[in-house]
């Protein structure tokens, strides 16, 4: 690392370790008394730590600090930085006053960006439209970031559609769709869990000579394994690695949970310590690791990682979460009952999913009464759209109707796979099965099964035409 570099970081931390009550002021003053001026390098680096960390209102400070005391000539950046923070700390009303304030010569195509990108963070989708209309009677070209923007905004169910107006659009405005559009294409049908959708999305961007990046492989990796296609997910894991850029954190996090999908051991060991031998080891990674560990039957694995955990101060209900759900996939019901009784003593205290976690040890341990009783107690927490749609969620949730399926327990079976309707999780072919097989096991004809499997977006197999031919046994 060069001198610039550690300078900067040196700047950076003295912001950094500002008290919340300090003023950014005492942190350059500092920095200019031991005789270091504020290079524009200086502020980029802060600013960029800043965001990552999302600590807004501290940038916020750096950049009117900037503009006051002006360190340096000042650029369209600099105001752009400005205006963006502006904006998240005071609202749109502010944002706009103070663009209207900023020298004529900085409001050009950066200003303009940042401030459409700004409207579309408060979800002001109308305002910025019509800042991208007057950007295009100025003839300033819009960024690619805000086509990005506006796709993410509408990628729920209920504004799909206008995806491919957007598309159309970028088209039109000379805007070339780059990997990371691709990659959120992606994610839309990976979240849906429409595999179809997901490779048409691929081909496409194949088609447009865009090249995945490991992000990219990323996503196709997670959602095969996720469908249990795992051979497929083994070649795009394989991608990965080898167009993986350094140490990066979110690709090293996917891959401990793929080894533990692909029951790859030596990889997710190798995985592990190279995580380990970075400057800090995040309890994120941790949790990752011990349920890796846990999927493949590690159980001793986990352990020694939840010890590892614990002695840093393991006082969140999602650090509790992660052990008990390994004891809970393998039925150790008792070890799952002692660390819940840890957590509350800790003052912690458990949420939906530590329950629905205890719920499907209990089936594993063969205590279904105890399990029905932990499914009504959790009703009582509440749970947000993003967790009942989380794979976690759904995954130890379909684990519960296959024991209930097997045990042809079909009042139980439609009663949780209604969840999995509903998230779209029954597009996977063995999901729907395993609801034929509930019908098998109780022994209960349902005419139109076969068709609402399809109409849900479910392919049938060979098992599954099998299995409705055992069901059309039972119609009286």
């Amino acid at each position: 690392m060069g001198g610039g570099s550690r300078r900067r970081r040196r700047l950076s931390s003295r912001i950094e370790r500002l008290s919340s009550g300090e003023s950014v002021v005492s942190a350059f003053q500092g920095w200019m008394g031991d005789g270091l001026p504020v290079h524009r390098g200086d502020i980029f680096h802060a600013i960029n730590r800043l965001r990552k960390f999302k600590l807004n209102k501290r940038a916020l400070e750096v950049m009117e600090w900037v503009i006051r005391e002006r360190p340096y000539k000042l650029k369209e950046l600099d105001y752009s930085y400005l205006l963006e923070f502006t904006t998240k700390i005071h609202g749109i009303p502010r944002g706009e006053n103070l663009f209207t304030c900023i020298p004529s010569e900085f409001r050009n195509e950066l200003l303009y960006n940042n401030l459409v990108l700004a409207c579309l963070d408060k979800g002001a989708i109308a305002l910025s439209k019509a800042y991208m209309k007057r950007m295009r009677e100025l003839r300033f070209p819009i960024s690619l970031y805000v086509f990005n923007h506006l796709i993410v905004l509408h990628s729920f169910p209920r504004d799909r559609k206008s995806i491919h107006r957007i598309l159309t659009q970028m088209k039109a405005d000379g805007v070339s769709p780059q990997a990371s559009t691709f990659n959120i294409l992606l994610k839309i049908e990976a979240r849906d869990h429409n595999i179809e959708g997901l490779m048409k999305v691929f081909n496409n961007m194949k088609h447009s000579k865009i090249e995945p990046n490991e992000i990219t492989y990323c996503i196709l990796a997670t959602a095969h394994a996720i469908a249990r296609l795992y051979t497929v997910s083994e070649v795009y894991v394989e991608e990965i690695v080898k167009s993986m850029s350094g140490d990066n954190w979110s690709t090293m996090d996917i891959l401990l949970v793929l080894y533990g999908y692909l029951g790859k051991e030596k990889d997710l060991e190798h995985t592990w310590e190279a995580i380990k031998s970075l400057p800090h080891v995040r309890n994120k990674c941790y949790i990752l690791a011990i349920e890796a560990f846990g999927r493949i039957g590690r159980v001793d694995r986990a352990e020694v990682l939840w010890s590892d955990m614990k002695r840093e101060d393991s006082k969140l209900v999602e650090q509790f979460n992660s052990i008990i759900s390994v004891y809970c996939r393998h039925g150790l019901i008792n070890k799952a009952s002692h660390l819940l009784k840890e957590l509350e003593a800790k003052g912690c205290k458990p949420n939906a999913i530590t329950y629905r976690h205890l719920a499907l040890g209990y089936m594993k341990a063969g205590l279904r009464n105890e399990a029905l009783r932990t499914l009504d107690v959790a009703k009582d927490y509440a749970l947000s759209a993003r967790i009942k749609w989380s794979t976690p969620w759904l995954e130890t949730t379909y684990l519960m109707v296959e024991i209930f399926a097997d045990m042809g327990d079909l009042a139980n079976v439609k009663r949780l796979f209604g969840e999995l309707k509903e998230s779209k999780y029954c597009r996977y072919t063995f999901v729907c099965n395993t609801l034929l097989r509930a019908y098998v096991k109780a022994k209960v004809y349902e005419p139109g099964l076969l068709t609402e499997m399809i109409m849900g977006g479910a392919r049938p197999d060979s098992e599954t035409y099998s299995l409705v031919s055992l069901i059309e046994q039972y119609r009286t």
